[in-house]
């Protein structure tokens, strides 16, 4: 039966659609005219336009892409209609940045503003809450520059393309804080037993508690603790 139906089956309209095998040439030709129309377009972006993605020269990308990948395979797109795309996309990309450069306003509106999200070792949480970033996500993020508690951490900053830039303590400066290990956060505590330093789970508030303590955290009035850690990063 199997068989039966491979006989059957319409292999060139399954591999090349309703085009005939001579448009195989046409489509290299075609790809390389596109190819060379990206690289030239990308040299007019400049370096910035490739090395730091803002969310305005992704859309640029996106929109270069869109405007490339059409005409490499398809018949009824024309190349010199995705060209004349392309003339446009890069005339408003240097019309934008000129005036980007010319006010700071137009350029918090187009391509945002860095922003701080862990101040002295605990989260500004006006801040954080701006941002969709989950904890875990941020908490990997933190791990891949080898950092395990914030407490190690003097400033972390989300910059306009995404990245995440720390500023550390120095070793004799670290100071207990809220522990981002896997796992670390799974079993929080609203009785403390032990006396110590205990972070809040939501915003790494850090203090020292006595045993028996329940008090809500003074910065986010949430009542779930752990155990700080004060380790010092290792790099």
């Amino acid at each position: 039966m199997l068989s039966a139906f491979l006989l059957k089956l319409d292999w060139k309209e399954l591999l090349m659609g309703h085009e005939e095998w001579s448009f195989l040439l046409e489509i290299i030709l075609r790809t390389v005219i596109m190819f060379l129309t990206i690289i030239i377009g990308l040299r007019v972006l400049g370096k910035r336009g490739v090395k730091q993605l803002s969310l305005f020269e992704l859309v640029v990308i996106i929109g270069l892409g869109s405007a490339a990948g059409d005409p490499m395979f398809n018949k009824d797109v024309g190349i010199v209609s995705s060209i004349i795309v392309f003339m446009v996309i890069i005339f408003l990309y240097t019309l934008v940045t000129y005036f980007i450069g010319r006010s700071k306003t137009f350029e918090k509106l187009v391509e945002g503003k860095s922003i701080c999200l862990i101040e002295n070792g605990e989260f500004s949480i006006e801040n954080f809450k701006k941002e969709n970033l989950g904890s875990d996500e941020f908490f990997a993020e933190l791990r891949l520059k080898g950092i395990s508690q914030l407490g190690q951490i003097e400033k972390a900053i989300e910059e306009i393309s995404g990245e995440i830039s720390v500023f550390y303590f120095e070793d004799e400066k670290v100071k207990y804080g809220l522990p981002i290990m896997p796992d670390s956060l799974e079993h929080p505590l609203k009785n403390i037993i032990q006396p110590g330093y205990y972070s809040c789970t939501f915003c790494g508030y850090t203090e020292e508690k006595q045993a028996g303590s329940t008090v809500n955290c003074i910065k986010c009035k949430k009542d779930e603790w752990i155990p700080a850690s004060n380790k010092k990063r290792i790099t």
